[in-house]
């Protein structure tokens, strides 16, 4: 495979060089021959001083959303980056220069077909925030609501799409060519990439997301999502309720001490979360601090549903009970059932990953006395995946972002919090609510209509098995061992031990022979004797050559086979 440079994506291509030299994988570099490609990047292949973790959030944060994004994606990846490193990656701040109001107004009028000042009573010129994707700006509706409205920026989506291009090229290019690139397969992480960005530049999905996620947590009076206005949202435009608060890592320590009941909304949006994950199968998958919001009226909102996440009922199980072996700190019990979630690669050493991860277990449910954090295991089995050579599965990482920033905002809310606790207590609430869930009208129609087919061919295929036997053409394939090969193979050894004693015995006697003084002899020594031994030598001979040529021939034949 050969690196096909595309012009328009140049700059880009340095820039990753610039990177992997920078932070140190100029082996990287080296293996795949991707030197020449960073120009004065790449002269020097090693750095001089070793830079700090912060130094590669600000780099990132200064190429641009593509790369803000990868910098979340790589947080959760301890097999790929330091403990230092995740954690300056896992508080990167998507926080840039806003767009021109002259833009702003484009685009809205051009999404909405009718001006601002037409669709809104009041529409601020100076944004609340504003992000490498879109920003963000307070306005009222005609009927008097207090909304926000989220803009995506000018010419972003181009750029999105460039820069995963060249990025995919780099990856694929350094997974086919270096070793490294074989066991953590950058290519996946690509395609996670590319998933996660283009899915969160349409506006559309994130006020569906939303809308469904308010219904999912209704149970959940602590926890508010903001409802989309339909009518004003479109691919780039999103128009949603506007709520009145502060994310969490915003909130000072005067603040966090002043509130009520933060071990009750720790309890709650951790809670809302395990549904989320191991009964809906939806799941918001960015929770950082800066998404989480505490309203007004101490009520916790989740923010910012572009970034979602999708798994199936068979990985929520599974899910379940490594969730739960690890709140219980049962090692090898998640060892194995982490294997069941994977796929091993062909170097996969089983032994060693399941001492691994038992340890890692039984490591933390020693240092941690009051709990083991969910999060960091999880975060952790993925380093060990990658050193044993296991794939674990794509959804696997997002969970792990998931809990990682979940466990800073419930420990931010309430530092005594135990999640553990809450797993194992709700861990039946959460089988019960997965029996309701599958006992819903589409899944007992789908078995009626399983039964009813059952039941109209049974009659035909109890016929078929009845005149099968009555006509005694029933036939049964059994797959065990066949006796006359193990009959020939006895018989073989009890032959060769046969000829053995013969010719020991032979030899024995000739030798007590030897003694015996005889007018005939051979070669001066005693006749008889010696015929006995040259007999024992010949058939000796006999016997090794039977052995070493005859006994070849079914084992090359079958290979043959």
């Amino acid at each position: 495979m050969t690196l096909s440079l595309k012009p328009e994506s140049l700059k880009r291509y340095k820039d990753i060089i610039a990177l992997l030299v920078k932070y140190g994988r100029s082996d990287l570099v080296k293996q795949a021959s991707l030197a020449k490609t960073g120009g004065n990047h790449s002269n020097a292949l090693a750095p001089t001083v070793a830079p700090k973790a912060e130094e590669l959030a600000s780099d990132l944060e200064t190429l641009g959303a593509t790369f803000i994004k990868l910098g979340q994606l790589l947080s959760t990846r301890g097999d790929l980056l330091p403990e230092p490193y995740l954690d300056a990656l896992s508080r990167l701040q998507d926080q840039v220069e806003p767009f021109p109001y002259e833009d702003v107004e484009q685009i809205v009028s051009s999404e909405l077909g009718v001006r601002i000042s037409k669709a809104f009573a009041e529409f601020d010129r100076e944004p609340e925030a504003a992000a490498s994707l879109a920003q963000v700006h307070r306005a009222y509706l005609r009927d008097g609501r207090a909304v926000v409205v989220k803009i995506q920026r000018p010419g972003v989506r181009d750029q999105v799409v460039n820069d995963l291009d060249a990025l995919e090229e780099v990856a694929n290019f350094i997974d086919a060519h270096t070793e490294v690139g074989k066991r953590y397969e950058f290519g996946h992480l690509q395609a996670d990439l590319r998933r996660s960005l283009l899915r969160e530049l349409d506006f559309q999905r994130e006020a569906s997301n939303l809308i469904r996620l308010g219904e999912n947590l209704r149970a959940f009076n602590k926890l508010i999502v903001p409802v989309p206005i339909e009518d004003f949202t479109t691919s780039r435009v999103l128009t949603m309720e506007y709520i009145a608060g502060k994310n969490i890592s915003n909130l000072s320590p005067l603040r966090l001490l002043e509130l009520e009941g933060g071990a009750d909304l720790a309890d709650e949006l951790f809670r809302a979360y395990m549904k989320q994950i191991l009964v809906d199968g939806f799941f918001h998958a960015d929770p950082h601090p800066g998404n989480v919001f505490l309203t007004d009226d101490n009520r916790i909102a989740l923010l910012d549903l572009g970034m979602v996440s999708h798994i199936n009922e068979t990985f929520q199980e599974k899910l379940l009970q490594l969730l739960l072996a690890i709140s219980e700190g049962r090692g090898d019990e998640a060892a194995e059932i982490a294997i069941r979630m994977g796929e091993p690669k062909p170097n996969f050493d089983k032994a060693d990953y399941k001492h691994r991860v038992a340890s890692l277990i039984a490591r933390q449910a020693d240092t941690t006395l009051e709990r083991i954090d969910a999060g960091h295991v999880v975060l952790e089995m993925t380093r060990i995946s990658a050193d044993c050579w296991f794939r674990m599965a794509p959804e696997f990482t997002m969970i792990a972002k998931t809990l990682l920033d979940l466990d800073r905002v419930v420990y931010t809310l309430a530092p005594d919090f135990d999640p553990n606790a809450v797993i194992r207590r709700e861990a039946t609430s959460i089988l019960v609510q997965r029996v309701a869930k599958s006992i819903r009208p589409g899944g007992i129609l789908s078995s009626v209509v399983e039964a009813k087919e059952f039941v109209e061919k049974f009659p035909s295929r109890v016929n078929k098995i009845l005149d099968v036997v009555g006509n005694n053409e029933m036939k049964i394939n059994v797959d065990a061992i066949d006796e006359r090969v193990v009959l020939d193979g006895l018989q073989k050894v009890a032959n060769r031990i046969t000829l053995g004693l013969i010719l020991a015995a032979l030899i024995v006697g000739a030798a007590l022979m030897m003694r015996v003084e005889t007018s005939f002899r051979i070669l001066g020594y005693p006749g008889l004797p010696a015929i006995f031994f040259m007999l024992a030598a010949i058939a000796g001979v006999i016997l090794a050559a039977s052995i070493a040529f005859y006994d070849k021939k079914p084992k090359k034949k079958k290979d043959e086979d």
